[in-house]
């Protein structure tokens, strides 16, 4: 099964949210096992998301968890807490939760582990900074970060765990698209290491380069921000990404 998603970060308002639903009901949308489609938007909208969804073949995520069940955590949700809103998964270890809210591979371990408790999928987040690649430890970083959020975490239980291959350097505003091959390299190594993981990609993603991203063995999803956050772009990305698989 493809996955194709996109996280919304601290983005849209709930008529927006509600909005950008209604138009992908003018769609003929895939479904299981073809494909799997999510969305992750901010805490604010998924109430919203998940009742205008509902009848969509549409998976809605969290941007975040605290791995405790309940607490003085100020601010904080809990896995529970997403699961009674109609959560299905939840984005963790974020390079931006990492570099600017000094969220560690422990933690995120921590989240993946309380996010299986409750039956949801974690999307875990891995990357290499362009440091990092500079000096050719891109898969010795991807490979590390994968193996501690993963730890103690059972094969079996492995199977519900989505890893999201993001290099630091190619996402965000000022990103730069990976080269195919580039994507191909660290997803087969991260296939080897984790085959029973579904390996998504994401980074500057658009419908300029989603075709050949979505062809390459290895890639079983892709992880789209900006270019999905129109329905239509996101529409659009979805097409010919399915449309390059059919034709492996």
């Amino acid at each position: 099964m493809f996955w194709i998603g996109t996280s919304w970060k601290m983005n849209k308002t709930r008529p927006e949210a509600a909005a950008f639903v209604e138009t992908l009901f003018s769609a003929a949308l895939p479904q299981p096992p073809e494909a799997q489609l999510f969305v992750v938007p901010p805490f604010t909208a998924i109430e919203t998301v998940k009742e205008r969804a509902a009848g969509l073949p549409l998976l809605i995520g969290a941007q975040n968890v605290h791995a405790a069940a309940s607490g003085a955590y100020t601010g904080e949700i809990s896995v529970a807490m997403l699961a009674e809103l109609g959560c299905d998964l939840v984005e963790i270890g974020h390079s931006e939760r990492r570099a600017l809210f000094g969220e560690t591979d422990a933690a995120v371990n921590a989240k993946a582990k309380a996010i299986l408790d409750k039956g949801l999928r974690p999307l875990i987040c891995i990357g290499e900074t362009a440091e990092e690649r500079d000096r050719g430890a891109a898969h010795q970083t991807v490979l590390r970060q994968a193996e501690l959020a993963l730890a103690g975490i059972p094969n079996a239980q492995r199977q519900a765990c989505l890893l999201a291959y993001e290099p630091v350097w190619a996402i965000g505003e000022g990103g730069r698209p990976a080269t195919p091959a580039a994507v191909a390299e660290v997803h087969h190594g991260l296939k080897t290491a984790f085959p029973e993981c579904p390996l998504l990609y994401g980074g500057s993603v658009s419908a300029e380069n989603c075709a050949a991203l979505a062809a390459l063995p290895d890639v079983d999803g892709l992880f789209i921000g900006r270019a999905a956050w129109q329905a239509e772009g996101f529409l659009d990305i979805v097409t010919q990404s399915l449309s390059a698989r059919s034709r492996q």
